[in-house]
């Protein structure tokens, strides 16, 4: 993880009680302290003019609070306490000074009690900044108070808010990294489940022959090394656009192109090879399509292929077909297998429902992500349909 991504944890990081970044701390505590030292600073000087050894003191706790919001980031309750003392000793050797301007600094530490820690903690801070209220009332009257509570509620609700932007910030950082985990799976999945459902079915097929007919094992064995080699290429090619330089814009090494529709015989010639018969139809409409919607279609017929080979019960014929339709990509992958009501067997014999496990999931979720729409089920007279329809928006 790089320096800016653990800096964006960081700033991210508390919620219940969290702290900030060191940089956020520092920028924190150079603009409350600039804040008190403008605002209170000069009334302090201005009001102790004629109160002789008062000024003195005021000024002190003034800079006292300027001290204490050092460690604002790190204990802001503490430091709250601290500050707030301090300004009531301000405002009691100065009265002429409002008692809202005496608690400025107060104020900024509740925006940051409220930011940074429970919502049980900061409203019992809150509460404590509303007691001195009756002296706000005695010193400034109505109005006084007014703009005392004012200024307190302000500090507390703007805490709030920032509050509410961080864990939205951090709610969508936990939804990109689910959303990101589950495109690898897929991408995996769709990977390595056909070459693997391809690999045993050809290994089956030649421990069969093995001692009868050698020559067709040794055909079986070929086709495995090649569907291996195949895969380790798709994986390198995967793992290669999941690094952070392919995100960054690809600097150096070019970008090999994925799997596409124009591979589309040699994926049926991975099946041909374990004895499914596959008819393929593509019109010469399905080409040049955008990537993304190109790639969902050969990963759905991959996975339909898939889900043929390893579910449907005594199927050896599938009928693959691309066609374009309306400005979309129609995908149509048909079997004959003989189990109407449901999608294979399960190890103890009971059929698996239409629509489980997550290949027929993904497959839905690819025509989703580029604004399709995917049905999958059994056909009345036997076999099994997995339908795509995926609109197109041609980039020539």
């Amino acid at each position: 993880m790089d320096r800016s991504s653990r800096e964006s944890e960081d700033a991210f990081a508390g919620g219940a009680g969290g702290g900030l970044s060191f940089r956020a701390a520092r920028a924190l505590w150079w603009g409350s302290a600039l804040l008190v030292l403008g605002v209170l600073g000069p009334s302090v000087l201005v009001a102790g003019m004629d109160h002789g050894w008062r000024a003195p003191v005021a000024l002190g706790l003034v800079l006292a609070q300027v001290c204490a919001l050092r460690w604002l980031a790190r204990a802001p309750v503490a430091v709250l306490a601290v500050v707030a003392v301090a300004g009531l000793g301000v405002w009691v050797l100065l009265p002429t000074v409002t008692l809202t301007g005496a608690l400025l600094a107060a104020q900024v530490a509740l925006c940051v009690v409220s930011a940074t820690r429970p919502r049980r903690v900061s409203v019992g801070a809150l509460a404590a900044m509303v007691l001195p209220a009756p002296l706000a009332y005695g010193a400034g009257g109505p109005a006084g108070l007014a703009v005392y509570l004012l200024a307190v509620v302000l500090a507390w609700t703007a805490g709030q808010w920032r509050r509410a932007q961080r864990e939205r910030a951090r709610a969508e950082l936990r939804r990109a990294v689910v959303e990101e985990r589950a495109r690898i799976a897929r991408e995996v999945h769709d990977v390595v489940a056909h070459t693997l459902s391809v690999m045993v079915i050809q290994a089956g097929a030649a421990d069969d022959v093995f001692t009868r007919q050698p020559e067709q094992a040794r055909q079986a064995l070929r086709a495995i090394e090649t569907g291996a080699r195949s895969a380790l290429g798709e994986l390198r090619l995967l793992l290669r656009a999941f690094r952070p330089e392919a995100e960054e814009g690809g600097v150096g090494e070019e970008q090999e192109p994925g799997p596409s529709l124009a591979g589309l015989d040699e994926l049926a010639d991975t099946v041909r090879a374990t004895g499914m018969t596959v008819h393929v139809h593509r019109e010469d409409a399905t080409t040049g399509l955008p990537a993304t919607v190109d790639l969902a279609a050969y990963r759905i017929v991959q996975e339909a292929l898939t889900n043929t080979l390893r579910h449907a019960d005594g199927a050896d014929e599938v009928h693959v077909r691309v066609t374009s339709e309306g400005g979309c990509v129609l995908v149509t992958v048909v079997d004959n297998g003989r189990t109407p009501q449901g999608r294979g067997r399960t190890a103890q014999g009971r059929p698996v429902a239409v629509g489980a496990g997550r290949g027929l999931v993904g497959m839905k979720e690819r025509a989703h992500l580029v604004g399709g729409s995917l049905r999958a089920g059994a056909l009345p007279g036997g076999g099994f349909e997995v339908a795509a329809r995926l609109p197109v928006e041609r980039t020539s």
